[in-house]
């Protein structure tokens, strides 16, 4: 009897917000399904559109998988090599920063109807804060490996973070002002009827340019440019410590996907009740869904642009994001002063 007792406290254990949240979904299994299926998605992409031999023709009746298996194997077994003039233990713990900084927001990204790790009135600045600390890893990676090409890849990336960081706070500080409120909970149960998407088409189109721009995805993928700088700040790395600082630009994509989904799109309405009977976070399973072909869209972007140049890049945040921005505020306060009511 005492034994099903622990079994049934260590069930409940596991199934309690807390733990499941950050474990399971939204937390590391699923960052895991989505890393595969995600990279494995954009390969089918390109191929089609480019007509790459490597993921459209290898192992063609299993979709191509073997071509990931392939580099996942020599990620893996790849020697990783330490630069001679490296500051060795930053180029060692970077890497593993930079995956772990961009996971640490999902403990307060809710996933469903009070069902969070960790609830807090101000989640929705505390997970573009955490998210924001990303760039810090990179440029110490770029620093740590004092190489010409990953300083050049540093320096872009604080060019890039000027130029989108501040348009990606007001656009979600936009939400905020029309909600009341800083609580991505509150903020998806006021969308139930209406999407934010539809009242303020300006910070919803402002937040995704940034979102883009935060992940270094194409066509905005200058801080690795590889045609000019080989890596950018990831040149010197190899082995799993590159698979590890590959693999973290999608995980930030796929929160701030949630993030943008939760403030944007309504969130994880329409919300399933007969699965959140099963299980509360079963029911939510729109979120997920949403976020998913959110990132699938992203990634195809890969195919059919090319890259901007970073003076280009820079224009494009000071010039339009920015003053976008701050129009979605004006817009949300007119809105509030028109009576608009939710």
């Amino acid at each position: 009897m005492m034994v099903l007792e622990i079994i049934e406290y260590i069930i409940r254990l596991i199934l309690s917000p807390p733990i499941f949240a950050p474990i399971i979904y939204p937390g590391l299994v699923t960052v895991l399904v989505i890393l595969l299926s995600i990279i494995w998605v954009e390969r089918k992409i390109a191929a089609k559109v480019q007509l790459r031999y490597g993921p459209l023709y290898v192992s063609k009746p299993i979709g191509g998988a073997l071509q990931m298996l392939a580099d996942a194997t020599r990620f893996f077994f790849q020697e990783i090599i330490v630069p001679r003039d490296a500051d060795s233990i930053a180029f060692l713990i970077a890497p593993a920063a930079s995956l772990v900084l961009p996971l640490l927001p999902i403990v307060f990204v809710p996933a469903a109807p009070s069902f969070v790790a960790i609830s807090v009135e101000y989640s929705l600045p505390l997970v573009l804060a955490i998210s924001a600390l990303t760039p810090i890893v990179i440029i110490v990676m770029a620093w740590a490996a004092n190489n010409k090409f990953t300083i050049i890849g540093g320096i872009r990336e604080a060019f890039m973070v000027i130029a989108y960081e501040l348009s990606l706070f007001i656009s979600a500080l936009a939400m905020a002002i029309f909600y009341g409120t800083l609580n991505l909970e509150d903020i998806v149960s006021m969308q139930k009827s209406l999407p934010g998407v539809i009242l303020n088409p300006l910070a919803a189109i402002t937040f995704f340019v940034a979102m883009v721009m935060a992940t270094s995805r194409l066509p905005f993928d200058i801080v690795e440019g590889e045609q000019e700088i080989v890596a950018g700040p990831f040149t010197e790395y190899t082995g799993i410590l590159y698979g590890l600082v590959m693999g973290a630009g999608y995980v930030q994509l796929y929160i701030l996907c949630l993030v943008f989904v939760e403030l944007f799109l309504s969130g994880w309405y329409p919300y399933i009740g007969l699965l959140g009977e099963i299980y509360p976070a079963l029911g939510g399973v729109s979120l997920f869904i949403k976020a998913y072909l959110l990132m699938v869209f992203i990634v195809f972007l890969r195919s059919v642009y090319g890259r901007y140049r970073l003076d280009q890049a820079i224009s494009i945040g000071w010039k339009s994001l920015l003053p976008l921005s701050l129009a979605s505020v004006f817009l949300s306060l007119g809105l509030l002063a028109a009576g608009v009511v939710i």
